[in-house]
């Protein structure tokens, strides 16, 4: 079986600008850059250290002390890489310049009351801007996206995301503290990739709680069942703080249809940030509606950092050509948040009490 799952990358890339200097850009943004070939001309950090040891690392152009500073510089054609905490987007998208292109990473804020500022300043300043969801963009993702595109396995009956892993949270100091911090800088990723296949829900059901394993953090285990009507089932079960080795560790996204199933690993997840390699498998029901074999495609890339150039390259696309879709635009990812903000209304209000 073959499925085609590579990002159209752009004609002409235009230089991109690093606003922070934090491990993502260090472990993903930039090693995907370079896969792809795009230009990183500039890059700016509270910490210069920080920034310069990048800049050295991966032959940035240039280094600039304030953002303020870097825009003065910048072209007109520049494309702003904004990776700062969420809670500082807003502030930074206000010293972009009117019409900038901007690739926001996620979360689109910490909370609803976040999001919307950042939606109101995207709309003041006139900004081309798109939201950092890069798990849209990986490769197993795409691949299960065609497949059912083309009918493969039948209408979806079932999503499930799964992650059973223990996660080093200590490598992000300022997630300590973030309400619902799980939800909003994880389970984020499963909520807008799940609005990408399904639309948003009609309802969230969640409960969200904190572990011993990550001190400090209000959440790290979480469970979505999100209502799109009488079909599909769909759920996402998160558990950041299984700290009893490798054996028992998962994490996966399963589709199930009328006529076949997709599993895909997510690898990446476990023993963060090295990773144990993804796969995706598909399985067909024959005529007589007996299964068939699960069938594993090869395909090469992994959601890091390969799927941070589609997210990069599709922004670039959209701004060479504005007829062609920018599935991650803030006007979309917005509902993202609205999802979001549910969910973790969901958890604080409680399940039905039983009856006397």
């Amino acid at each position: 079986m073959q499925l085609a799952f590579a990002t159209v990358l752009p004609a002409q890339p235009r230089p991109i600008y690093i606003i922070g200097a934090g491990g993502i850009v260090k472990d993903a943004h930039l090693p995907a850059y370079k896969i792809a070939g795009f230009t990183v001309a500039g890059i700016t950090n509270r910490s210069v250290e920080k920034a310069n040891a990048l800049a050295q690392d991966f032959g940035i152009g240039a280094v600039y002390p304030t953002l303020q500073a870097m825009v003065a510089a910048a072209p007109a054609n520049a494309v702003y890489d904004l990776t700062l905490p969420a809670d500082q987007f807003a502030a930074a998208l206000r010293l972009l310049p009117v019409g900038a292109a901007v690739l926001i990473q996620k979360p689109m804020g910490e909370n609803l009351a976040q999001a919307k500022e950042i939606l109101a300043v995207c709309r003041e300043r006139k900004l081309v801007a798109a939201i950092n969801f890069q798990l849209c963009f990986a490769p197993f993702v795409l691949m299960a996206r065609e497949a059912i595109s083309k009918g493969l396995i039948g209408d979806l009956l079932d999503l499930e995301v799964r992650v059973t892993v223990e996660t080093p949270w200590h490598l992000w100091d300022f997630l300590k503290g973030v309400p619902d911090m799980e939800i909003v800088y994880h389970s984020v990723h499963y909520l807008d990739m799940i609005r990408s296949f399904l639309g948003t829900p009609k309802a969230v059901r969640t409960l969200t709680l904190p572990a011993p394993s990550a001190p400090g953090m209000t959440a790290v285990r979480s469970i979505h069942s999100l209502d799109y009507g009488t079909n599909p089932r769909v759920t996402v079960e998160t558990n950041h703080g299984h700290n009893f080795g490798p054996r028992h560790q998962e994490s996966y996204i399963k589709w199930e249809g009328t006529k076949g199933a997709i599993k895909a690993q997510l690898g990446v997840l476990m023993d963060y940030p090295r990773g144990v390699g993804d796969w995706f498998e598909i399985c067909q029901l024959q005529a007589d509606g007996k299964p068939g074999q699960w069938e594993r495609v090869p395909f090469t890339g992994s959601w890091f950092p390969h799927a941070f150039i589609g997210a990069m390259g599709e922004l670039m696309n959209h701004l060479d050509n504005p007829a062609l879709p920018l599935p991650h635009a803030v006007e979309d990812v917005y509902h993202t948040m609205r999802t979001v903000d549910a969910a973790a209304r969901s958890s604080r209000s409680g399940g039905v009490a039983l009856a006397d």
